[in-house]
């Protein structure tokens, strides 16, 4: 762990350099000096009227310690109503894709679930890329209002 030290004399190491560059070496030292010392270190409180002693924890703990304290982490796993949530509108999006003309499906098809960019759509098709697009655009606006309903 870092030792907290006397701050640097500016002044007196640049003699030539403005106050708004000593300004800047300061609030620098000073955040160094934060991210050094003060997130690591515990305080301490004592109270001596009540004969107390309280500890502050450091602001930057270690996942280990937190083990040991038997903190309680989220889940990087997906819970089971994100999942519920999901597969009903998966199902309902496809289920919107089929009420699209059979040119609509294709564009989405191609654009969306083969991953085709609007710029190799245009080139194989010979279709202007801003047609393209602003097709899939009122597609999509369609099927927003189809899964809506």
């Amino acid at each position: 762990m870092a030792l907290y030290r006397k701050g640097i004399n500016y002044r007196a190491k640049y003699p030539d350099a403005s106050d708004a560059v000593i300004e800047v070496l300061e609030k620098s030292d000073r955040k160094m000096e934060y991210q050094q010392y003060d997130l690591k270190v515990e305080r301490y409180h004592v109270d001596c009227a009540h004969l107390t002693i309280s500890c502050t924890p450091s602001r930057e703990d270690s996942y280990e310690r937190l083990l040991e304290e038997n903190r309680q982490f989220a889940s990087d796993a997906e819970s089971v109503e994100d999942a519920a949530v999901k597969a009903v509108l998966i199902e309902k999006m496809l289920s919107s894709v089929k009420l699209l003309i059979p040119e609509e499906q294709k564009l989405i098809a191609e654009l969306f679930f083969e991953g085709k960019s609007e710029h190799q759509l245009a080139a194989e098709t010979g279709i202007p890329r801003m047609t393209i697009h602003n097709r899939k655009r009122r597609i999509l606006a369609h099927l927003k209002k189809l899964i809506e309903k």
